[in-house]
């Protein structure tokens, strides 16, 4: 048999590594400071817009980042939940609530002014998102950038949001669909603790649970009539109540204390307690005694970063949209 030369030992080794570097940059991953040399100004103008938005209504701040989880458990983190029309994500049941999206609309309008056609909107959600968290008082952290923006955007494909009843199994189970663990869902689910649910989001609970004509017996029996005082019985349905009592604007632990004491307001956020391993993670974060504290604000972080890239488009995938509600096309 013929010795293989060192030349062509070398040959196969670069042809391998250049195959890899090809993988790679197919696959594509986010880095921090993308936009470094081709749009430098993009993330000031994302964090000006997002606190001219805040100062005015801080209720964006919690819309934002609902916005940003709903778009990434939907076709990944690639702003598919901005594009308008019919049959759209924005359409459907679980997004008709949500709000701010005009705030990236002007986010983008201004960049678009000093950089065109470089910043995706997908990039801008992610920075509105991580600003809104530090402006209600939350921890910063730097967010990877070069994501691509999605071409399709269908209403039916929502069923992968986490659902507001569905039980800590099913909810495992859509986060361990996007490479997310139990500890990132109960971090991530504790960015309740800043924003509201309408009263027709959770009201079965306070007076006809699961057919009972009895109230959820999961909530603190001190809790029910407050929460009975603000959604009654046949009430406005689209009454707004806080879903961390206390601390509707303000990004902290208090949410897991009040999950821990029976007053976790929507089903979902009760449910929590209703699995060993989420329930440890409450008792982490909310600094039970006794316990090992985990600090929220860095897991929080942490779990972002790994949301925000969530079945990535980069490279050659998708668009850089010129408007954030429409792909290029059909401009």
């Amino acid at each position: 048999m013929m010795m293989m030369s060192s030349f062509n030992k070398m040959h196969i080794l670069l042809c391998l590594l250049l195959a890899t570097q090809l993988t790679t940059m197919a696959q594509g991953q986010t880095q921090i400071g993308f936009y470094n040399t081709t749009c430098p100004t993009f993330q000031t103008i994302v964090q000006a817009t997002v606190q001219s938005a805040f100062r005015t209504n801080p209720a964006v701040a919690a819309g934002l980042l609902r916005m940003f989880f709903h778009d990434c458990f939907v076709l990944g983190c690639d702003a598919s939940i901005l594009l308008s029309g019919t049959s759209t994500e924005r359409t459907a049941p679980p997004n008709l609530s949500l709000v701010g999206f005009e705030v990236i609309d002007a986010a983008k309008t201004q960049i678009e002014t000093v950089c065109p056609g470089v910043v995706s909107c997908a990039d801008i959600l992610a920075l509105a998102a991580r600003d809104s968290v530090v402006l209600t008082g939350g921890t910063t952290w730097q967010v990877p950038t070069g994501r691509r923006d999605g071409l399709v955007s269908q209403a039916s494909d929502t069923v992968n949001l986490p659902g507001f009843n569905e039980p800590i199994s099913a909810q495992i189970s859509k986060f361990a669909d996007k490479n997310l663990n139990t500890q990132d869902l109960v971090a991530l689910v504790g960015g309740h603790t800043i924003g509201t649910a309408a009263c027709a989001v959770f009201s079965y609970r306070l007076y006809n649970f699961s057919g009972t004509n009895q109230p959820d017996p999961d909530i603190n029996p001190t809790f029910l009539p407050q929460l009975r005082a603000l959604c009654p019985n046949g009430g406005n349905a689209s009454t707004r109540v806080a879903l961390d009592t206390g601390s509707v604007n303000g990004f902290d632990t208090s949410y897991f204390v009040n999950v821990r004491n029976g007053r976790g307001v929507l089903e979902s956020d009760a449910k929590l307690l209703s699995n060993p391993t989420t329930k440890a993670f409450v008792q982490k974060f909310s600094g039970a005694m006794g316990v090992p504290a985990l600090r929220f604000d860095v897991e929080f972080a942490r779990s972002m970063v790994k949301l925000g890239n969530t079945e990535l488009k980069t490279g050659s995938q998708g668009e850089i949209r010129r408007v954030c509600s429409a792909i290029n096309r059909s401009q």
